[in-house]
């Protein structure tokens, strides 16, 4: 056979190469990985669902009791396990992703890991001490800047609006109380 694209020798067969994307729908059978994601979906929401029932109840005047968030995630985490195993078991397959935002020729860029790492770990050091309206603030304004953000003023008022609003959002909506640290009285 000539490298030219000439002519070939009698009896000699020339392999196509077949594109990627159509291995990817070739009938080989039930995705076993499918199955392992839905029986750990599954398991995990019914621990989910088995935990929150031993859950005491909240405060009488609340609202939501402390279980039932449980009770909706378990739940939804079985529902989606019954459904990926029905499609698994149809055939559905997932494709793969035909390119991602990511330049994989560029390393790991560690300054800014090692950045995200100390933000997070000053973030638990702290919120007992300082609270969590602070530390949020301070959370969100630290991961921005390390990320590349240089708007640091705007990066702590955003952040402090948050934080704050978490905090209330858990403390009086949901009566789940969350460390106020130094603020403790004034919030």
């Amino acid at each position: 056979m000539s490298g030219d694209g000439g002519t070939m020798p009698a009896g000699e067969v020339r392999a196509t190469p077949i594109p990627a994307t159509a291995h990817a729908h070739a009938d080989l059978g039930p995705d076993r990985a499918q199955y392992g994601l839905a029986a750990v979906l599954a398991v995990i929401g019914v621990w989910t669902v088995v935990d929150s029932a031993g859950l005491g109840p909240g405060f009488a005047d609340q609202a939501v009791q402390p279980g039932a968030f449980g009770w909706v995630i378990g739940s939804s985490l079985v529902v989606l396990a019954a459904i990926l195993a029905v499609a698994t078991a149809r055939g559905d397959r997932p494709e793969a992703e035909s390119g991602e935002d990511v330049d994989l020729d560029q390393s790991t860029d560690w300054r800014t890991l090692a950045g995200l790492a100390g933000v997070l770990v000053a973030t638990v050091a702290l919120i007992d001490w300082l609270g969590w309206a602070i530390v949020g603030a301070l959370l969100f304004a630290g991961a921005a800047t390390v990320l590349g953000n240089r708007h640091w003023v705007r990066n702590l008022l955003i952040g402090a609006v948050l934080s704050v609003a978490s905090w209330y959002g858990f403390y009086v909506g949901l009566g789940i109380p969350i460390p106020a640290g130094v603020l403790d009285g004034i919030l």
